[in-house]
């Protein structure tokens, strides 16, 4: 009994020396390692802090600056916990080779979200369109509702919603309506050969003249601009704000059409001329 005891006790002090001398091998780096960590997450927020306030200052995309904030954040968090590992004796190359696997596995899954998304980033850093804008991109037309991270929402022009993947508009080429203040409305009138063209020259100026939609700078122009196979197409171009393009090209379309028919000016149309021969 007594050696059972002596034995127990023997062992007790062996693990107790054991464990005395791990935790003076280890012990301060732990207790370093822990003091790291804390210093190190502090320093993490306080650089996402840092950077989203660069961010503000340089007027980047709302929507943006707290996702690319917690990216930024969570990035030195993940420097810090490797470090931290590294100071205890963990060893860290085989947790960077699973890491990376994990993260080559989870985007080869979500491949078309991923693509949707950096599609995102680009769009609201570039910012090609904003929101309000008429564009025309990814064979659709309308006017943007909203800019996500992953898809754009259209309105066209018969007040249906248009939802586009950003992966699928940011690889397709934008035309920007609303991105300049004025735009030039491109116009063809057709007359007659045997039409006075002068006069036809003439109405156009004074209608685009009296047009207060028409600017002054940069000036109308308005020459021939084809000897076509049956009409003289005569070229009209003004300039208007951007709201009001259409609704001069449309009254333009009418006036012009009642002002020629007023000044007996003839607007030629296709005609086929039909001879029959007959055989005897």
């Amino acid at each position: 009994m007594k050696e059972e005891l002596t034995n127990s006790a023997g062992k007790v002090n062996e693990y107790s020396q054991i464990a005395f001398d791990y935790l003076l091998d280890y012990g301060p780096k732990v207790i370093m390692a822990i003091i790291a960590l804390i210093i190190g997450f502090w320093l993490a927020g306080k650089i996402k802090k840092g950077f989203i306030k660069t961010l503000d200052k340089r007027d980047f995309d709302p929507t943006l600056k707290p996702f690319i904030g917690n990216i930024v954040g969570w990035l030195f968090k993940i420097l810090v916990v490797i470090s931290v590992a590294s100071m205890v004796g963990i060893e860290t190359t085989s947790f960077i080779a699973v890491l990376g696997a994990a993260g080559l596995a989870v985007g080869l899954a979500l491949q078309g979200t991923l693509a949707n998304f950096a599609g995102g980033v680009l769009l609201l850093i570039l910012k090609p369109f904003k929101v309000d804008d008429v564009i025309d991109g990814a064979g659709f037309m309308g006017v943007v509702e909203e800019i996500t991270l992953f898809y754009t929402k259209m309105r066209n022009f018969q007040n249906r919603e248009i939802v586009i993947p950003n992966a699928k508009l940011s690889n397709d080429s934008i035309t920007n309506y609303s991105a300049k203040e004025i735009a030039r409305v491109d116009m063809v009138f057709g007359i007659g050969y045997g039409s006075d063209l002068k006069r036809a020259k003439e109405i156009l100026t004074e209608m685009v003249e009296k047009d207060e939609r028409c600017l002054d700078d940069p000036a109308p122009t308005i020459v021939i601009g084809e000897l076509a196979d049956s009409s003289v197409n005569i070229l009209c171009r003004p300039w208007t704000k951007v709201s009001d393009y259409w609704p001069t090209y449309w009254d333009f379309m009418e006036q012009v059409k009642l002002r020629f028919d007023a000044e007996g000016i003839e607007i030629p149309f296709p005609q086929r001329d039909v001879h029959m021969k007959k055989e005897d």
